[in-house]
């Protein structure tokens, strides 16, 4: 008998760093947690008021999505990127998390034949993570010097047996742009599924927001969520949307299992998404943090912060990654992420999210003795 090893969890990744959190006790004003994408403005006042006055609270919702929810989300698409995707090709999630994390699972039902998940080499954890708890292999893609996936890197036989390939633009660190054009041409070439997370579209800067869905809809699904569009990470309600195949198959599975968006949470992402005029508002908010604080550790840190193409993160290199992170939390009570986190070719930077309202971006710089309050 073969003696297998039973899985162990790796610590949660961001647990690391809470051991510079009492560093921040010695300011007025406490911590300022720049290490984790949580939203802190307010969502807007007729969202809140869909999600307490829906009287949906009662009843199962639909798993798939109600169709007011996959009707805001058609229109959405339409406005935001000009592609017409039906309904039936649309399905809502529990926040894009879960939708991450399970997927290789169902799609190894689906495809038993396969075990491999391909992903970008610097990336959200999930990505790796949930190929991992799916019992199959996790393939980090490596980038090209555009800062977009490699494609031409992915060996054969790893493309043989792939599941599918997750693409994610703007990237979560780095804020980089992938070639979804080219990324989906490669799935189709090979046969393998093209999972695209678009959750920072909304905030791309130098042109305008791309979806994968603009290149066709055979063999891709985008992923996109509200939480940081709309500042509703608590609501957790994302959607994904694309292949007819492979989104009937993820509707029907995912049924099986209880994911049901909750029906008050549906109905304010109704209303969160029928509203382009909130999604500016907090563009602004996000561009002029990303700014300032990028001034502010050029200025003190002696290294060159550069604004993302995409996103509301700062992804720059460092020395010593750790030991920049602990410099940051003693000297301003201010908490980043290593860049480790996001992958091992991620070592040797360091992210920075903007998401801490401004007075408390200007608090860091003030801290830092860049700015006065």
């Amino acid at each position: 008998m073969v003696d297998l090893a039973p899985f162990v969890p790796p610590p949660y990744p961001y647990e690391r760093i809470d051991r510079f959190k009492p560093l921040a006790e010695a300011f007025d004003g406490g911590l300022i947690d720049l290490s984790i994408g949580t939203p802190c403005d307010p969502p807007p006042a007729a969202v809140v008021q869909a999600l307490s006055s829906s009287n949906a609270e009662r009843g199962y919702p639909p798993s798939v999505g109600t169709p007011a929810l996959l009707g805001a989300a058609q229109r959405w698409m339409g406005r935001r990127f000009g592609v017409d995707v039906p309904t039936a090709q649309i399905g809502a999630c529990v926040g894009t998390k879960e939708f991450v994390a399970t997927l290789p699972q169902w799609l190894r039902l689906r495809r038993p034949d396969r075990d491999t998940v391909l992903y970008p080499a610097i990336a959200y954890p999930t990505y790796e993570m949930g190929a991992i708890l799916a019992g199959c292999r996790a393939v980090a893609v490596p980038f090209g010097p555009a800062g977009g996936l490699d494609l031409a890197a992915i060996d054969p036989a790893d493309a043989a047996r792939a599941l599918a390939l997750w693409v994610n633009s703007p990237s979560n660190p780095t804020g980089a742009l992938d070639d979804l054009e080219a990324a989906a041409a490669w799935g189709r070439a090979h046969s393998v599924p093209v999972f695209s997370d678009e959750c920072y579209v909304e905030f791309t800067w130098h042109s305008r927001g791309r979806t994968i869905l603009e290149h066709g809809l055979d063999g891709v699904v985008a992923v996109h969520s509200l939480s940081k569009r709309s500042n509703l990470a608590g609501t957790r309600v994302g959607f994904y949307a694309g292949d007819a195949e492979l989104v009937d198959y993820l509707r029907e599975v995912r049924k099986h299992v209880g994911m049901m968006v909750p029906g008050p949470a549906q109905a304010a992402a109704v209303a969160a998404l029928d509203d382009d005029v909130h999604v500016e508002q907090q563009r602004a908010r996000y561009h002029a943090r990303l700014d300032a604080m990028a001034t502010t550790l050029s200025a003190w840190g002696g290294v060159e912060v550069s604004l993302p193409a995409g996103g509301f993160y700062l992804w720059f290199p460092v020395d010593d990654a750790w030991a920049f992170t602990e410099r940051l939390a003693r000297d301003a009570g201010t908490l980043i992420s290593p860049g480790e986190f996001y992958g091992a070719a991620g070592a040797g930077y360091v992210r920075v999210a903007v998401v801490q309202p401004d007075d408390r971006i200007e608090l860091v710089a003030a801290r830092l003795g860049m700015r006065s309050v």
